[in-house]
């Protein structure tokens, strides 16, 4: 073997190692391109993010609704707050139901948490989700929380027959139609929320790609009205 073929060969044996695991890599945080509204996808839990409003969802507030993955973390991380308050006679989860709350210190990094609630778990379809992207825009302008964090949280909660993409493109729909309301109401000086510059939606590893195909329909049928 020649000298030129040696190092050809200990060049490509010294990249392989690299260039394999990269290729195959998930990005972490994705920036949607073409939103009115800058739009990121983040694989993150929302018990882990550092935030000033982090928002998530729960079914009604009924034995058979347990909490699974990142909505579980997020009790523990409270020490069992949420499943204290997911009481019918406390908060019931009701579709558009929400509640704030201020995580104690050294629990979770968001310094508020906004529960949105998604009525009953069986019937639930992802149209409701446009509710919740309406509700998402207006309590994060109302809250002067200019760039909030958004976790679905259906999967979590027990609901597993619909696509995060299905999800998210109800979610962004609701959202970027009360961006566009809000729009008119400043354009008339007539607003009274900050507005939002910005949302970061959350995804599990897994979900990105999909979540980002609903997002990205959303986008488009709202640039079409």
């Amino acid at each position: 073997m020649t000298t030129v073929w040696k190092t050809i060969l200990t060049s490509a044996l010294t990249i392989a190692p690299i260039a394999g695991p990269m290729a195959f890599a998930q990005p972490s945080s994705i920036d949607i391109e073409g939103a009115p509204i800058p739009i990121r996808i983040l694989a993150q839990s929302p018990a882990d993010t550092t935030t000033d409003l982090q928002a998530i969802c729960l079914f009604r507030s009924a034995p058979e609704n347990t909490l699974h993955g990142s909505l579980a973390e997020t009790n523990e991380k409270l020490q069992g707050l949420l499943e204290r308050i997911r009481k019918p006679e406390l908060f019931r989860g009701e579709l558009g139901e929400t509640l704030l709350l201020a995580p104690p210190k050294n629990s979770l990094g968001a310094k508020k948490l906004l529960i949105v609630g998604l009525g009953d778990a069986q019937t639930f379809s992802p149209e409701r989700m446009q509710l919740v992207g309406e509700i998402l825009y207006l309590e994060a302008s109302r809250l002067g929380a200019t760039h909030p964090y958004f976790a679905p949280t259906i999967l979590d909660g027990g609901v597993a027959k619909f696509t995060t993409g299905e999800v998210a493109e109800q979610v962004i729909g609701g959202f970027l139609r009360a961006a566009a309301t809000d729009k008119v109401l400043r354009d008339a000086a007539a607003s009274t929320g900050q507005g939002v510059a910005a949302l970061t939606y959350l995804a599990g590893a897994k979900n990105v790609g999909g979540t980002r195909v609903g997002i990205e329909k959303a986008i488009a049928a709202s640039s079409r009205k």
